[in-house]
């Protein structure tokens, strides 16, 4: 295993970036450079810097809290971004900053040019994109604008009146007659809120009901009038123009409603999300946000894809469309669900699918991310990994962190995944803070439908708040992500003494240092981004084999060997016909061999990538 270490560390000091993308590195704002000849393509792809991007997404309520208050702050991001640095990554995506009363920590936003107080000033954010732009990184933002704030302006001028002018930036509805109870309408449709209980308020102040799919404090904005996309363009060159370098659009697909909000059919009301994501005018609007907004700047955007399809991504991510560069498709992060917080029995198969289904229909002029995790999903070593032992926690962080870094697409990687920071022990209700779960309770517990113990433990297993404990920076009080006499917004996981980012620093056979060698390896080679696609066994129960290969006029081929072992039973694995174990350059077991070998032997949740 010695020689991988000094092949990564050369790799680290030599290649941080590619060619092309440290051509590209950037440390100012970033508009449209005058019209230049097209790059070459490459393997049939238009080469592109978010092509090639490594992004970590920070939840910055949970990252690091600089001011003794519980509370992660953008002070503590600065703080950390030579860790970041460190890591390879060269693209932080933030989830929200903005002002915000935080009923969904921080995706109500109150004010869309103003820094949310408990994570510092505008000043501060200035600096932090400053420092971000000088380590040769860049920055991406949530936009958050299928809904705001009940406390926005806009929103408080809305629900005045009916006759002011910001009423129709939302959707207002009469109530239906109530024939039980003639004093209290019913609401308008039988859409239900993701949040649980009706998508429909009623406010007494003008006697009708606004449209809200999340939370009651999350109004839907009303895309249909100019108006309100003409301040979404607005705000998006506001923060642009500052040198922020793209977007990840939250639940941007749902911006189109349908046309005169009907009822939801029966089979509609077993997948809510679906009708609401086809509106007839979303491609319209995302192809005016691109012409007014987009294509002047040399952004990345990415768009949470709910209710989107693998077959209806192409409408969305080609470029010829010029809508968004890629979307979230939630078929992988989501196989292991049914219903609410329900566990799903999966297969690797299954997985395997997805992957090739991507690669079928995604062609030369789209493009695909590859994430397992977010600030939305359980930890990734707890639900597709192996927290069970240390030393299974361990070697399926290292697999799957294989995996995100070497399948098509721009690999999005969470905060703490690169140390296999794992889900929080909860065992009472007490212990969430997330709307989502306090909501369903109220759905599923208080009227009877589930017994307590039962959605405890199903919320431990699904629980968006699994992700959202404070990041594990030391052994040190509050795992060193605020100071010891503070109280963190949401309680650390009691494992951080022996899970931290310290600890694995100094530990040459970390996950953390392995991710840095993946990270180093994918910057390396452009295999890894462009190249073909092949799973060597579709079938097979147990292990993922999969081929990158690329070959460039006048350069030598490159063709590499994935091999992943998902499970605690070893297994034996012959390779096709063609395809050899030539030369070993990744692995996440000590003492790996068998180079040349046309039969591997691989351990439990053991990981190899070869040249071959």
């Amino acid at each position: 295993m010695k020689h991988l270490y000094v092949f990564a560390a050369a790799i680290v000091l030599s290649v941080s970036l590619s060619p092309l993308q440290a051509q590209r590195a950037v440390t100012t704002a970033t508009p449209k450079p005058p019209a230049t000849p097209a790059a070459p393509l490459i393997n049939g792809y238009q080469p592109a810097w978010w092509k090639e991007a490594v992004v970590y997404q920070i939840y910055p309520r949970s990252f690091q809290d600089s001011n003794g208050d519980g509370i992660g702050d953008l002070n503590g991001i600065t703080r950390h971004l030579d860790y970041l640095q460190k890591l390879g990554v060269n693209v932080i995506w933030l989830s929200p900053h903005y002002d915000s009363p935080n009923a969904d920590n921080g995706y109500d936003i109150r004010d869309y040019r103003k820094v949310m107080r408990e994570f510092g000033t505008m000043a501060d954010f200035d600096r932090m994109l400053a420092a971000i732009k000088a380590r040769h990184m860049r920055l991406i933002i949530d936009l958050v604008v299928n809904h705001t704030s009940d406390e926005h302006h806009w929103f408080a001028e809305s629900r005045s009146s009916k006759d002011n002018p910001y009423r129709n930036y939302y959707f207002w509805r009469d109530g239906r007659p109530n024939p039980a109870d003639p004093a209290h309408p019913l609401p308008p449709n039988n859409y239900p809120s993701f949040f649980s209980g009706s998508a429909w308020q009623y406010d007494p102040a003008t006697q009708q009901f606004y449209l809200h799919l999340f939370a009651v404090k999350q109004p839907d904005l009303n895309w249909d009038n100019p108006k309100v996309r003409e301040d979404v363009f607005s705000l998006m060159r506001f923060w642009l123009d500052k040198g922020v370098d793209g977007f990840r659009m939250d639940v941007i697909p749902l911006i189109s409603k349908q046309p005169g909000l009907p009822d939801l059919s029966a089979d509609e009301m077993k997948n809510p999300p679906r009708p609401w994501a086809n509106g007839p005018h979303r491609d319209e609007y995302l192809q005016e946000m691109n012409r007014e907004v987009l294509s002047k700047y040399d952004v990345m955007t990415v768009g949470e894809a709910i209710g989107i399809e693998l077959g209806e991504q192409t409408r969305i991510v080609n470029s010829e469309r010029h809508e968004l560069n890629m979307i979230f498709n939630f078929d992988a992060v989501r196989m292991n669900r049914g219903n609410g917080y329900t566990e799903r029995a999966w297969t690797l198969p299954e997985l395997k699918a997805i992957y090739d289904g991507h690669a079928q229909v995604l062609g030369k002029t789209d493009w695909d991310t590859v994430f397992l995790s977010n600030h939305d999903n359980p930890r990734l070593v707890s639900n597709f990994g192996d927290d069970s032992t240390a030393e299974f926690r361990v070697r399926s962080a290292k697999l799957l962190e294989t995996m995100l870094l070497t399948l098509r697409g721009t690999p999005f990687l969470y905060q703490g995944d690169e140390l296999g920071m794992t889900n929080y022990p909860f065992v009472r209700l007490d212990q969430f803070d997330d709307i989502e779960v306090k909501n369903a309770y109220k759905e599923k517990v208080m009227t009877g439908m589930m017994p307590e113990a039962q959605f405890v433990a199903e919320a431990h297993r699904f629980g968006r708040d699994n992700a959202r404990t404070p990041m594990q920076w030391s052994a040190a009080p509050n795992a060193g992500f605020a100071p010891a006499a503070a109280k963190p917004w949401l309680a650390v996981n009691p494992n951080y003494t022996s899970i931290n980012a310290a600890a694995e620093l100094a530990d040459p056979d970390s996950v953390f240092h392995y991710t840095q060698r993946a990270i180093a390896l994918r910057h390396a080679h452009l295999a890894f981004v462009y190249g073909d696609y092949r799973d060597l066994n579709p079938t097979h129960s147990q292990v993922f084999a999969y081929t990158r290969t690329l070959d460039l006029p006048g350069k030598p081929a490159q063709r590499f060997l994935v091999v992943l072992n998902f499970g605690q039973k070893p297994a034996e694995y012959t390779l096709p016909e063609g395809v050899k174990a030539r030369k070993l350059i990744l692995a996440n077991i000590p003492g790996t061999k068998e180079a040349g070998a046309s039969t591997l032997h691989l351990g439990a949740w053991e990981a190899r990538v070869y040249a071959y």
